[in-house]
């Protein structure tokens, strides 16, 4: 992995900021921004439909980019707009009646957190979250006999949430939902592109995951993965529009085999033919190459910062390239001031994003650096040194 070389492909690394917001959204390569400046030159001189036919064949090489990124087959693929409609996508899909239960965890990100809730006001579905360990993990022993109880409708878990740095053993709870052939949804909007990400591995019938972060896609990109199982089973989203289904009858369709069902019609091919470049990208430096670097740079943020003073409230045995902490005292507004005076970009969240886990940990919010493969050990050290010197 050449890092020089993937530096350069970054115009937004020519003005010396670092770039430590990979978690919230990255920095795209030249070629993702260049292919969709092309495309849409094109559809300024020949109209969107005329282009789209003309390069069918290369915006079907999505489908395959983004099945090899995830070990999976093109026709378990569907392109999203973003993670979170991607995830309702794959919820509509599933018919849900009064006293319904749906298990999740108390680190689950904060959308899904709220669609749940939505879910149990608008038609009285139960909401059931999985205890943690003493060390914070899942207690999987406590799934499985929440499983026995309820008999849930679907098991939801988020990866990586995006207020911590946990990485949550998602294939151990596809261990257990199949055993119970229990419907498993994982939201991996923060792993895919940080790390390697197997659906065969982790178990799960629907997966979703966002372009922006970091896979270094461009906004209003994602994907959603639907297994063999689902789909063969007539899952579909409840609202399906032409790319769903063949009208066959005049009170009745057909629909499609694969996971485009999931689609609608009308997107942005520009974005999905960024969003292939994106993948390509990616795949081609290799995801577990770019999971061993990461791994390298955070752990060694979050050494420095601990050692520094800071206030480290990444908790789990296995933690990933998202470090969050704050002042000794749960200060924030300084971290920031010396952060935003020395062009280091990072983002905050409040206890309003993780309301179950920042009441646990007693604290109102955090700073979040959230370091990629593109930056370096020199780069890490630098931050290192300004916070320190901040105290």
């Amino acid at each position: 992995m050449n890092t020089d070389k993937i530096r350069d492909d970054i115009k937004g690394l020519s003005d010396g900021k670092i770039f430590l917001n990979n978690a919230g959204s990255s920095l795209m390569p030249t070629a993702v921004v260049d292919s969709m400046i092309d495309y849409l030159h094109q559809e300024e001189q020949l109209g969107g439909y005329e282009v789209a036919n003309r390069n069918s064949e290369l915006l079907e090489q999505f489908y395959d980019e983004a099945a090899k990124l995830i070990n999976c087959k093109s026709s378990n693929i569907a392109f999203a707009t973003s993670a979170t409609e991607a995830f309702a996508k794959a919820l509509s899909s599933i018919i849900f009646k009064e006293g319904d239960v749906v298990i999740t965890t108390v680190d689950d990100y904060i959308s899904n957190q709220i669609t749940f809730i939505s879910l149990q006001k608008k038609l009285n579905v139960k909401i059931v979250r999985v205890k943690n360990l003493s060390d914070n993990e899942l207690d999987l022993e406590d799934l499985e006999n929440l499983i026995k109880e309820h008999n849930p409708k679907l098991v939801a878990v988020t990866h990586i949430p995006t207020n911590s740095g946990l990485i949550q053993n998602v294939e151990g709870v596809g261990k257990i939902c199949k055993q119970y052939d229990v419907l498993y949804l994982v939201d991996a909007c923060q792993s895919v592109g940080q790390m390697a990400v197997d659906v065969e591995k982790i178990g799960c019938d629907f997966l979703t995951a966002t372009g922006r972060k970091f896979m270094r896609g461009p906004r209003g990109t994602g994907f959603l993965y639907v297994s063999d199982r689902v789909l063969e089973q007539n899952y579909a989203p409840l609202l399906l529009d032409m790319r769903g289904a063949n009208w066959t009858e005049y009170n009745d369709y057909e629909l499609f085999k694969t996971a485009k069902r999931f689609e609608h019609w009308e997107i942005s091919y520009a974005s999905l033919l960024g969003f292939t470049e994106a993948l390509k990208y990616a795949n081609d430096i290799g995801l577990s190459n770019i999971e061993d670097y990461n791994r390298k740079l955070s752990e060694k943020l979050r050494k420095n910062i601990q050692n520094i003073g800071f206030k480290i409230w990444d908790q789990g045995n296995n933690l990933s390239s998202i470090i969050t902490f704050s002042g000794s005292d749960g200060d924030l507004e300084n971290i920031q001031k010396v952060l935003k005076e020395n062009n280091i970009f990072f983002s905050v969240a409040y206890k309003n994003s993780a309301l179950i886990d920042f009441t646990n940990k007693n604290i109102h919010g955090i700073v979040r650096l959230s370091p990629h493969y593109f930056n370096t050990l020199e780069e890490i050290e630098k931050v290192s040194e300004i916070l320190k010197n901040s105290l």
